[in-house]
């Protein structure tokens, strides 16, 4: 049998090849911007993601390869074009800590964020900006969410007050927690340096949020709007003045 320290060894070597393999599909500027663009959630074509990324349609369809290689988007076909997304939450989550890491000042905070996207803009499927995190805030200050101590991916779960508050609102939390997926957790703030709720849970509340004209997503960013009644609804219902 391999010596456990060799295999070990082998292990880690893997491991490092699969986080460099990941690392070099991202640091081409014009791969990266392709994927901070899908960071809205929507899919895109192939033309569409060339204009983004500022290179000829089939420099872009290179770059998409890449990236689907390196398991950081999927394609769709639908009719004659292939559709383009992030694969997933788990990537959303990384590029906006990457966003953040990049960003971090030497001493301090001073977001340098876009105005339109500091309020509220989508984090794949879920809210980030300064409500994303107001919101996150108000649901641990109420109780609805708990920390969990069994150091799994969900760091955390939901209080039965959750469970009732949020089906209050529309959010089913038993089939969110059903979903493959992780169900809850704070995902790092790319402009507010803190915590939003990201997970099945988190994408529930931002289809609520959707569906009931609270927050209106901008077709051209992934910028939110926040609608008059999603104000009053916000500040009625949390006690968050807007």
């Amino acid at each position: 049998m391999p010596h456990p320290a060799l295999t070990r060894s082998t292990q880690d070597r893997s491991g490092s090849a699969a986080i460099s393999d990941v690392a070099s599909a991202i640091g081409v500027p014009a791969r990266a911007r392709i994927l901070f663009c899908l960071l809205d959630g929507r899919a895109r074509t192939s033309t569409e993601l060339a204009v983004v990324a500022e290179v000829s349609p089939s420099t872009a369809s290179m770059h998409l390869h890449r990236l689907e290689d390196a398991r950081l988007v999927i394609a769709a076909r639908q009719g004659k074009h292939h559709y383009y997304s992030l694969r997933g939450p788990e990537a959303a989550a990384m590029l906006e800590r990457l966003s953040v890491l990049a960003g971090r000042p030497a001493e301090g905070f001073i977001p340098s964020t876009p105005e339109y996207l500091r309020a509220a803009r989508s984090c794949y499927d879920h809210i980030a900006g300064s409500i994303g995190v107001a919101l996150h805030d108000r649901f641990k200050a109420l109780g609805w969410l708990v920390e969990t101590t069994d150091g799994g991916d969900n760091p955390y779960d939901v209080s039965v007050e959750g469970i009732k508050g949020f089906a209050a609102m529309g959010v089913d939390v038993i089939a969110a927690r059903a979903l493959r997926r992780r169900f809850a957790y704070g995902c790092l703030d790319w402009s507010e340096r803190r915590l939003h709720l990201g997970g099945a849970l988190g994408a529930a509340f931002f289809n609520v949020a959707r569906t009931r004209k609270w927050l209106r997503p901008n077709l051209d960013s992934r910028a939110l709007s926040l609608t008059a009644l999603g104000r009053r609804e916000i500040q009625s219902r949390f006690g968050i003045a807007l």
